[in-house]
């Protein structure tokens, strides 16, 4: 472990001497929060950045209940997470004693495992009882990697003297001046691969590759492109792939449009059509919708996660992974020496996505008014290709799908797809920052329910440039069209704009902001934005409106058929 967040507490302060004295000696680094639901997200963030689980401590009672929803989120989107609790004993259980909770069963039902110390106190516990405890939900976290609650009932007293603290830490020093960090192994870190024989798809007949957001540790990505681009270089299959998966920009075959261009420019080969998904389902209505008229075997591949992710109920679904679904299935069937497919409506498709890229190019100028599709047009290629980007889960990754060019896959792009909520948006975002600089492209109710981030933003020093669309309340929704009646009850019910000045809350938190007045502006904001030594906010403020009808007008364009001589790409 590298990283700790800490939250205040009585009861957990034996945690917090251990982790205060843990940086001291420079072997973890230690950030503080006094909000346990921003620190649990920041953790999570940090864990999502590196591969490895990120501790949370926090005291007890109402403070374990606010590490839910990101238990939720690292459950959903398969992240390791430590949630360290403190706890009252036994003794003082279910008879009126103060900040006394049930807190043992919080956290359960979201967690990979739950280890519950000694009820009458940690102490009762053994050194080599506690070692294999700490092995254990260590493994836990990283194999399925999701949360891990270790719960910690101490006994008082609960904060030795400084004299006891020194006798202890010298001693600890001492022992431990040899020590070297060991980074996890591949048995550690692997999950179990079926023994089941795997599902087949046919190289040699048409297919599509359809790429959802990437639900597996950060270090395991490499070999995941690999096994990709070997099936893709086979197959000559298109890709379809989401922000969120991994792909890099210069993969072959990539359909940068596929949103825009399944309703009706895709031509389907008459034989029908084979689909490889990997992973969740991206964040797209239209595509939903084509997966389930087309005819073919599906093979839906996720990396470990032996729950069923296919709402749609059409695909044979294998958990084993990209990696080893080839390596199986070569092995038991030889399928890699067959004749691999023609090419022609890989081709045909690629030109059509070529033309949809000059339209959405003409369509959405880099000038004049500031837009949600224009932002999601430009923003990739403003931004210089080292930097990676955090997608709030509303609007943006929605738009960044639709109207994405060129530069979108130039980058590592996160989001947090699991359960698509909007809490701990800014939390989230500092975490992943904390080693590196890093842009969030945020909506502003998003923002105003995750303020307190901001108090966990002045703790760093990489760049973090928080790219605000504020369209005053809940722009999504607009694309939804919701009715009600009257119909101005819109706003009260759904859009929720609130009375908050997002600038002013920065100031109060001096974080340096700037209000972006047009597309023009973009780039100089961004590049001021970089020059900062820690977080910034760039606001935009758009017409939600008027965005959702030029959402619906280019749309339309797209609807008709395309000029059948257009220029080859």
């Amino acid at each position: 472990m590298k990283d700790i967040v800490l939250c205040p507490g009585s009861r957990s302060g034996p945690l917090a001497l251990a982790a205060g004295a843990l940086r001291r000696k420079g072997s973890i680094s230690l950030k503080t929060s006094i909000d346990e639901r921003s620190a649990a997200f920041c953790a999570l963030g940090k864990s999502t950045a590196s591969g490895l689980a990120t501790a949370v401590i926090t005291t007890s009672g109402t403070a374990v209940a606010n590490l839910l929803p990101a238990a939720i989120e690292a459950d959903l989107s398969c992240q390791p997470l430590l949630l360290l609790t403190a706890d009252r004993p036994f003794r003082l259980k279910n008879c009126g004693s103060n900040q006394t909770v049930n807190q043992e069963d919080f956290l359960q039902s979201v967690c990979r495992a739950f280890f519950n110390t000694p009820k009458q106190g940690i102490h009762f516990l053994s050194e080599s009882a506690l070692h294999e405890l700490v092995d254990q939900a260590w493994r836990k976290a990283h194999q399925h990697a999701g949360p891990v609650h270790i719960n910690l009932p101490f006994e008082e007293p609960l904060h030795p003297s400084q004299e006891e603290q020194s006798k202890i830490l010298i001693r600890w020093l001492s022992s431990a001046s040899n020590e070297k960090a060991l980074p996890l192994n591949e048995q550690e870190t692997s999950f179990e691969v079926l023994d089941k024989s795997p599902p087949m798809l046919d190289p040699a007949m048409p297919g599509v590759i359809i790429v959802g957001p990437w639900r597996g540790l950060t270090p395991r990505i490499g070999e995941f492109q690999d096994a990709l681009s070997f099936w893709q270089n086979l197959s000559g299959w298109p890709v379809f792939a989401d922000p969120l998966s991994g792909v890099p920009f210069d993969f072959p075959g990539l359909i940068h449009s596929w949103d825009l261009l399944i309703p009706s420019q895709l031509r389907l080969p008459e034989e029908g059509l084979q689909l490889l998904r990997l992973g969740p389902m991206p964040a797209s209505r239209n595509l939903e919708s084509w997966i389930r008229k087309i005819r073919g075997n599906q093979v839906l591949i996720t990396e470990g996660e032996n729950r069923k992710l296919d709402p749609l109920g059409l695909s044979m679904q294998w958990d084993g992974g990209l990696v080893n679904w080839i390596a199986k299935i070569n092995h038991s069937k030889k399928v890699f020496t067959s004749k691999t497919a023609e090419k022609p409506f890989l081709d045909e498709w690629l030109k059509v996505d070529m033309h949809v890229q000059r339209l959405l190019d003409d369509e959405l100028p880099l000038k004049g008014t500031i837009t949600e599709p224009s932002l999601a047009r430009w923003l990739p290629r403003l931004i210089p290709k080292d930097i990676p980007v955090m997608l709030a889960a509303s609007s943006p990754i929605r738009d960044w799908i639709k109207f994405l060019g060129d530069g979108a896959l130039d980058r590592h792009c996160f989001g947090f797809r699991g359960a698509s909520g909007i809490d701990g948006t800014l939390s989230l975002a500092v975490g992943l920052s904390f080693d590196r600089p890093l842009v969030l492209v945020t909506g502003d109710l998003a923002l105003i329910h995750d303020t307190n981030g901001w108090l966990l933003a002045n703790q760093k020093t990489s760049p973090l440039v928080v790219l605000l669309i504020d369209n005053g309340g809940g722009g999504i929704f607009q694309q939804i069209e919701l009715s009600t009646d009257p119909i101005d009850e819109f706003e009260t019910l759904f859009a929720m704009p609130q009375k908050v000045d997002p600038l002013m809350i920065a100031d109060a938190h001096s974080i340096p902001s700037r209000e972006v007045l047009s597309l023009e502006d973009l780039d100089y904001s961004l590049n001021w934005g970089f020059r900062q030594l820690g977080p910034v906010l760039l606001r935009v403020c758009t017409n939600r409106k008027m965005d959702s009808e030029l959402r619906k007008s280019i749309s339309k364009k797209l609807s008709k058929p395309l000029p059948p001589n257009s220029p080859p790409f």
